[in-house]
């Protein structure tokens, strides 16, 4: 197995300083850089080739970065960005189940979590709320509490339509000429 396909490379990789400062302020050289170093993997993945991953927390955790976060990177501002959210979902519900959620850092599980918040499905919000509650991690917690309220106000994330090529409904258009709006 080469080490870009090692689940301890992809955590290595994306708990880095330097990757921690671009969480969730990604710069166009930074998805271009997981675009060209993960892509491949990322496509493995999606196809289920790394399912055996899922018999490790960390394992877990390194498939699930790869299906959630690598490609709101890697294809930013395109559908393909969910394209592997529901395959994030699954593997961060399976990992749950398992209690695998609790043998990861503290500082690492919201990784973990975090399909579950961008589950456009009500029920994966209202548990995202509630792991994030449990883990005690507050920060992560007001953004899992907005983005469920965003879905039971709207049954989706309005800032995806144009993406997706959803039409956004009047009330959608009005929150998101708003100064409360997420934008994503």
């Amino acid at each position: 197995m080469k080490k870009e396909t090692d689940p301890r490379a992809i955590l290595d990789f994306w708990f880095s300083p330097e990757m921690e400062r671009h969480w969730f302020r990604s710069t166009s050289s930074i998805d271009r850089q997981i675009r060209k170093q993960y892509a491949v993997l990322w496509s493995r993945a999606a196809t289920g080739e790394c399912d055996h991953w899922k018999a490790t927390a960390e394992g877990s955790l390194a498939l699930t970065i790869i299906l959630d976060q690598f490609p709101l990177n890697m294809f930013r501002g395109k559908p393909d960005s969910f394209s592997t959210e529901h395959l994030a979902v699954g593997v961060s519900l399976e990992a749950v189940t398992r209690k695998q959620d609790r043998e990861l850092p503290r500082t690492r599980v919201a990784f973990l979590y975090m399909p579950l918040m961008h589950s456009e499905t009500l029920s994966h919000q209202e548990l995202s709320v509630e792991l994030f509650r449990k883990a005690e991690l507050e920060e992560n917690l007001r953004f899992a509490t907005h983005h469920r309220d965003l879905i039971r106000r709207f049954g989706r994330f309005p800032h995806r339509n144009t993406i997706l090529g959803r039409e956004s409904t009047p009330e959608e258009l009005a929150y998101l000429s708003s100064p409360e709006a997420f934008r994503g």
